[in-house]
């Protein structure tokens, strides 16, 4: 069995075996991966938002020094951090500071309910909280306290500032609790020797259904990432927009940010979706591939300019509607990719030479050669070629289990490793998958 943190399922010794046999898992870390872009791209421009322009190299030296930083604070491989930055470079620095630190993020999009953040810190037993000191009127610091108050192992809380912003923490504070507070940007420092880190590792939680995490390993999600990646064709000279929240599964690594920089692109950070944001962004920065959920694309396809520079969009929406589709792929001149996902790592998608029935109308198919699939009846039988039934998986890129959560996981995963995503789905003729909806008795 993976070695993997205290209360995560790793994939069998069998499984494990047969994706490194079969390439899935070649054993790269994820900040290993910017590490390596670094190396072979150095000067290009990795990451844009606003006036700020980081290449590579610049990217790379930040994540170093940052990690010396968390390191220098007392934080130690192995701890969770919870994450709630929106799409701001100070998120894609924090997120690989962290796991070239040894430390095990928590996304947590900046937009996810208040009342909900204490049970994911308290479920993560999570150490340290990095978020913006306020942001659109709500005091994430305030919040951060009152949780450091109730959880005692919340000890270290970094706020990222707004640039032009002074922050509220000169330096580092400790209040009443024992809590320490500084500001992000504080964390700098020389940077140290590599840690030996395992891509078998979890690299990061995801949340999902409120307060449930899931545990995405470095192997798993390098594959998913440059896996789709590989699958739009996106190289050095493609540039995507991150306009959903680059903590969610999709805009992180479907391909994402991580897809995106593993293959030398460039990232632009949207933070918000509107048109009115992301369209004017599309145009100075020449974006060529982004993601969107439907209704963010019925607003893209109103206020479309004459002519964009994008090539290809990735929709999200369950079911797909191949009019809205057809509308948005024709106002903005590109192709539209289908997209399912979950946080999970079940990934279904069409491919870019599908033909329109296939690409506007279905989600198409698995990522992986090695990603298996089952349609089934309430009483977990097959259904019939074409009948809808419920989609189970497994795969490379999907895990075997939460954390912390083993009732949910004997609710949630066959006795053979499937996941029961609750979703309902059925094949087409050609063998595509549609997913329809949830299933009525889903968590």
């Amino acid at each position: 069995m993976t070695a993997l943190l205290e209360g995560c399922t790793p994939w069998p010794e069998e499984f494990v075996d047969h994706y490194w046999a079969s390439g899935r898992w070649q054993g790269t870390t994820l900040d290993g991966l910017l590490r390596g872009s670094a190396l072979r791209y150095g000067p290009r421009t990795a990451l844009v938002h606003g006036a700020t322009r980081l290449t590579y190299a610049q990217l790379n030296r930040r994540v170093d020094r940052m990690a010396a930083g968390f390191r220098g604070r007392g934080l130690r491989p192995g701890m969770r951090v919870v994450v709630q930055l929106p799409n701001v470079p100070e998120f894609v620095v924090t997120a690989f500071a962290l796991m070239r630190a040894g430390l095990v993020p928590v996304f947590c999009p900046v937009s996810h309910p208040a009342s909900e953040v204490p049970e994911l810190v308290r479920t993560a037993q999570a150490v340290g909280y990095v978020g913006p000191s306020a942001y659109r009127g709500f005091d994430h610091t305030a919040m951060a306290s009152d949780i450091a108050a109730r959880w005692p192992f919340l000890r270290r809380v970094f706020t990222y500032e707004e640039p032009g912003t002074e922050s509220p923490f000169g330096g580092l504070t400790t209040d009443p609790s024992n809590c320490q507070y500084a500001p992000l940007g504080s964390l700098d420092a020389p940077p140290e020797p590599a840690l030996p880190l395992s891509a078998g590792q979890v690299a990061f939680l995801l949340v999902t259904d409120g307060t449930v995490l899931v545990p995405r390993t470095h192997n798993d999600f390098a594959h998913q990432a440059t896996a789709a990646a590989a699958l739009l064709s996106l190289t050095e000279e493609d540039v995507y927009l991150a306009a959903l929240p680059a903590a969610s599964d999709l805009a992180l690594g479907s391909p994402g940010v991580i897809g995106t920089l593993a293959a030398g692109g460039t990232v632009v950070l949207a933070e918000d979706p509107d048109p009115a944001v992301c369209l004017p962004l599309v145009a100075r920065e020449r974006v060529t591939v982004t993601a969107l959920t439907s209704d963010a694309a019925a607003h893209w396809t109103a206020a479309a300019p004459a002519s964009s520079t994008l090539r290809l969009v990735q929709l999200t929406g369950t079911p797909p509607d191949r009019a809205a589709a057809e509308r948005l792929g024709a106002a903005l001149g590109c192709r539209v990719q289908q997209v399912f996902g979950t946080p999970e790592g079940v990934l279904v998608l069409t491919r870019p030479c599908d033909p329109d029935a296939a690409a506007l109308a279905t989600h198409g198919r698995p990522l992986s050669p090695d990603d298996q699939i089952r349609l089934v009846d309430a009483g977990g039988g097959p259904v019939p070629d074409g009948a809808t039934g419920e989609l189970l998986a497994r795969g490379p890129h999907t895990v075997r289990g939460y954390y912390r959560d083993p009732d949910r996981d004997a609710r949630s995963f066959t006795p053979d490793g499937y996941l029961r995503t609750g979703r309902l789905a059925h094949r087409t003729p050609d063998g595509d998958l549609v997913v329809t909806g949830r299933r009525d008795d889903a968590d």
